[in-house]
């Protein structure tokens, strides 16, 4: 990555440059799992519906270790390679990748040997523990994969190749699109076809980020620099607030799968994934803004300039509050036609979400604040208060508000339970940047 561009250029063109690529690469890749949602939804119905929603927190947890060393690598080279210690940097990066490793190949043999197990503590019962199994032993055959392709992507960032890993996205979608047609619509491979297609896409998008890595004259590669144990635990905690952010919705998910199904039962479930797939679009492009920011605070940090870190994060700010707004609007107004892209034939599911987004969608008004300011944190090193700022809009008052508000509001205290969360983080939010 160019010193003289991160250090001279301006913030607006700099945010442009990093942060559309970054924007676009996370909403594609959010698309996988609504792509899923749309095939399965469509051709196995709602019970398939509901399994793929009920192993989500699997696929959580892979993306949940791949961030928290992806991010923490991210926001430790940006620094170092602005304070000029190249050396470090790759030392970072060459122990990041063996980490991510022997994590995903550990969830690799769980998901394999134990899928069962795992699909009956995630809740399935006996209508759905069969297709949720699948889901999840397809799927974590793919899980050093997906990691391999998120760290060499963001690294692509780091040596000035933003681009790359837009472009890694968009060929697994494409590539994840084509395959659900035949293995669901021809072949009728059902839940597994769906989980087969998610980890062959993501291949595809794998070797698209390779080439760069293997550059020798890039700055970070994959020939240079050594393991050093000791740098895992700075890494990790580093970006242990994006682990903190997938354990949570890992969690999240699996209260609100519990919840529905007690009140709504599978129904419920169908209609809270419909509502997720497309809350995750939002949400997406808000994380977006977040990631593509991210080397020009770290860089910008480690150089002392902290009028470009103002600067950066007031765009940032901005920008996703915008953003928020529109998805409100979104939600608001067409959520009915949102939803019939997930289920068109039940009347039930149909209904209890599209009143259940018109909900949801307040959150979206407050928490691009939020995940703004966790970023921020992470990228500046502050692991302890970007932790507090993910965890409290992600687990913490998630657990409060399902466990209270429904008791009061029925079915709709659910729905309440998001909006409720971050509306007290953004008070946590602003308490510590004032500090800070």
């Amino acid at each position: 990555m160019s010193e003289n561009i991160l250090g001279t250029e301006k913030i607006h063109k700099l945010f442009i440059k990093f942060c559309l690529p970054a924007v676009a690469s996370m909403v594609i890749a959010g698309m996988q799992g609504m792509i899923d949602g749309i095939f399965v939804g469509n051709f196995t119905g709602e019970l398939g519906l509901a399994s793929v929603n009920i192993a989500q927190p699997f696929m959580q947890l892979i993306y949940g270790c791949t961030f928290v060393v992806c991010i923490g690598a991210i926001s430790s080279m940006g620094r170092l390679l602005g304070e000029g210690n190249e050396g470090e940097a790759q030392d970072v990066f060459r122990t990041s990748m063996i980490t991510v490793l022997v994590a995903t190949l550990v969830l690799t043999l769980v998901g394999t040997f134990f899928s069962k197990q795992v699909a009956a503590v995630l809740g399935a019962n006996e209508e759905i523990i069969s297709g949720v199994s699948t889901y999840i032993k397809t799927i974590s055959l793919f899980a050093p994969f997906i990691a391999l392709k998120v760290l060499f992507g963001f690294t692509d960032r780091i040596i000035g190749r933003p681009e790359e890993y837009l472009k890694a996205t968009i060929v697994s979608v494409v590539v994840q699109i084509i395959l659900n047609v035949i293995f669901l619509k021809f072949l009728g491979l059902g839940i597994g076809g769906a989980a087969l297609a998610t980890g062959i896409s993501n291949i595809a998008g794998f070797f698209v980020v390779l080439p760069y890595i293997l550059n020798k004259k890039n700055k970070i590669n994959l020939f240079k620099g050594k393991f050093n144990s000791k740098i895992i635990w700075p890494v990790c905690y580093n970006g242990s607030s994006e682990g903190v952010t997938s354990i949570s919705t890992a969690v999240a998910t699996f209260l609100f799968n519990m919840a529905f199904m007690e009140i709504a039962g599978p129904a419920g479930v169908a209609a809270f994934t419909a509502i997720t797939y497309m809350a995750n679009f939002g949400i997406l492009l808000m994380f977006g803004i977040s990631d593509g920011v991210t080397p020009i605070i770290s860089y910008n940090f480690g150089d002392d300039n902290k009028k470009r870190v103002r600067e950066s994060m007031k765009l940032s700010i901005i920008s996703t509050f915008i953003i928020g707004l529109v998805i409100f609007l979104i939600l608001v107004v067409f959520s009915t036609p949102l939803v019939k892209m997930f289920t068109s034939t039940n009347i039930e599911v149909i209904n209890l979400a599209s009143s259940g987004a018109k909900i949801y969608a307040f959150a979206f008004l407050i928490n691009g604040f939020n995940i703004v300011t966790s970023g921020y944190f992470t990228a500046i090193g502050n692991a302890k208060a970007s932790i507090i700022v993910s965890g409290s809009r992600g687990l913490v008052f998630i657990v409060v508000g399902i466990f209270v508000l429904p008791m009061f509001l029925g079915v709709n205290g659910i729905w309440f339970t998001v909006p409720f969360a971050e509306i007290v983080t953004v008070f946590i939010g602003m308490y510590i940047l004032k500090k800070h």
